[in-house]
């Protein structure tokens, strides 16, 4: 019998994993050289880092398998691979089967460390801290050792930008999305977060990781507008990445740039639509391809545009794939409410009540769809059938259990803005304006001490149902203070322009609401929506 050729078995497998994984275009030009990388797998390792710093992990794990299939002795592919199953700032939890796979690949990239250079030994040696055979049930040790590990890689190369990004993404792993305080103080390491970050693009303005991670970095913080060369590189940076190319409206929202925040996400969605014709089949990243229609939706509910945010809430629940949420509902029950929520937010209340009661496994969503259908029969004067919803809302919503998390909140947390809120336009209906006053300032409070998340886990701002309110009650003062407090949350939101201005209207300050009216109907040009008041719950 004759024997297969090793070198032959090497090259057939090689050229198995090319034919299988795509050169992708419109990755940009970031570029790492690694030792033992042949000219085709150092361009798939690219091609990896990239997806890497872009969040695409699977998509990067791919790559990385691809140029370790090509130069099996690349000890930085198989270190890649060991990353990309860890956890991110996205997505802390790292299942059995990823923690398996991120060893594996770490014990091959720990055998080659004698034939890597002395960075990619060190990266390697760093990563080693980051996982356990077996992965214990508390990650938290572990994530601590990895980050204090990449700061001595850091300290022994600090003018590798590579490292750099690598060492703050690290950090900020530790306290994700937790970076500021409700006051605009910074929080644990972002101090230093944010001097690494800013020394990676003074060298490399363009590195696609350290502005993507910058964003992160200042988007809640009390100057967002750092944030703008960032997001200004992103936008054309890496085509082929959706979320690169979404990432821009994080800033554009924060600073009152809503039509382009809004053309952001629009581009974003072009790309996953040329991407998925490649790369069909998604995991975790179907997450960010659905969170482009849901900001998008989100920013077209700010403009006043209704038949957009539909649309795009619509097309982010299809977008899940229904075998994704059979199989893990509490990963999508706190984004899908949105396909309720655009309703409210333009009126639709016989829309919203021909909405069928969603599955049994969706806690969140059903308790959505109760809370939104009482609203709907608040706002037509339907009391008896709103105290019916909101005894249903309270049901579900007492047996939600209390470590139920929305994208980053309590559920509990934000089903109490909807308890307030509720409350508060049945109060509404009964005309007893203080009460409903009382209700939903009460719910702003609630409102605001929610954890930073974008979206925010609260679609609908509760300031603008409590100012038209205020201002059903001729309480206009009041009214002018609470929208002004709402452009602070959200700069030039048409909603509160709107409202502040027939406030400063009814105030007799007219050259201030000439003004204030201009800067509405700027904001306002592509609305298909008039507005008569900041909730269209008060006629």
């Amino acid at each position: 019998m004759r024997k297969s050729c090793p070198l032959l078995l090497v090259l057939a497998c090689a050229l198995a994993a090319r034919a299988e994984q795509p050169l992708f275009e419109g990755l940009g030009h970031h570029h790492r050289a690694v030792t033992h990388a042949s000219a085709e797998a150092q361009k798939y390792f690219d091609q990896a880092l990239t997806w890497t710093f872009a969040f695409n992990h699977d998509e990067a794990i791919r790559s990385y398998e691809a140029a370790a299939a090509l130069s099996p002795d690349c000890a930085m592919a198989w270190w890649g691979i060991a990353l990309c199953h860890g956890p991110h700032i996205n997505n802390t939890v790292v299942p059995p089967e990823r923690a398996k796979a991120a060893w594996e690949a770490l014990q091959k990239a720990l055998a080659l460390t004698g034939k890597a250079s002395p960075v990619e030994a060190a990266l390697i040696g760093a990563l080693a801290k980051r996982y356990a055979e077996p992965q214990p049930a508390d990650r938290k040790p572990l994530d601590e050792a990895y980050a204090a590990a990449m700061r001595e890689v850091y300290g022994k190369f600090p003018d590798d930008v590579d490292v750099g990004t690598l060492y703050a993404e690290s950090l900020m792993d530790l306290q994700p999305w937790d970076l500021w305080t409700k006051d605009g103080k910074p929080k644990g390491r972002t101090e230093e977060v944010m001097a690494v970050l800013e020394k990676v693009m003074a060298k490399q303005a363009d590195h696609p990781g350290a502005t993507h991670l910058y964003i992160h970095t200042v988007e809640n913080s009390p100057f967002p507008e750092k944030g703008n060369a960032a997001a200004e590189t992103l936008r054309a940076l890496v085509p082929a990445s959706s979320h690169l190319v979404h990432m821009p409206g994080h800033i554009y929202v924060q600073t009152g740039r809503w039509a382009e925040a809004a053309a952001a996400n629009e581009r974003a969605i072009l790309a996953d639509a040329a991407y998925r014709k490649i790369s069909p089949k998604q995991g975790f990243y179907a997450i960010y391809m659905a969170h482009n229609h849901q900001f998008l939706s989100w920013v077209a509910m700010m403009q006043g545009r209704c038949a957009k945010a539909v649309e795009q809430a619509r097309a982010m629940v299809a977008g899940v794939p229904p075998e994704f949420v059979e199989a893990s509902p509490a990963s999508v029950d706190g984004y899908l409410p949105i396909q309720y929520e655009v309703l409210i937010r333009f009126g639709k209340w016989d829309e919203m009540l021909r909405e069928p009661a969603p599955s049994g496994k969706l806690p969140i969503l059903t308790a959505f769809w109760h809370l939104c259908r009482g609203l709907s029969f608040a706002a037509k004067d339907e009391i008896e059938d709103a105290l019916a919803e909101q005894a249903k809302f309270r049901a579900v919503t007492a047996k939600i259990p209390a470590e139920t998390i929305m994208a980053i909140n309590p559920a509990c947390s934000v089903l109490a803005i909807a308890d307030r809120v509720l409350a508060g336009e049945i109060a509404l209906a009964r005309e007893d304006l203080d009460a409903a006053a009382s209700e939903l300032r009460e719910a702003v409070k609630l409102e605001d001490a929610l954890t930073y998340m974008e979206p925010p886990d609260w679609l609908v701002p509760t300031r603008h149902t409590l100012g038209a309110v205020l201002v059903k009650a001729k309480r206009f003062e009041e009214a002018e203070k609470v929208y002004r407090e709402d452009l602070v949350a959200w700069p030039e939101n048409g909603w509160a322009l709107y409202g502040l201005a027939r406030c400063l209207k009814a105030l007799g300050r007219d050259e201030e609401a000439a003004s204030v009216q201009k800067r509405f109907e700027a904001q306002w040009s592509e609305a298909d929506t008039k507005l008569g008041s900041t909730c269209l719950c008060v006629d």
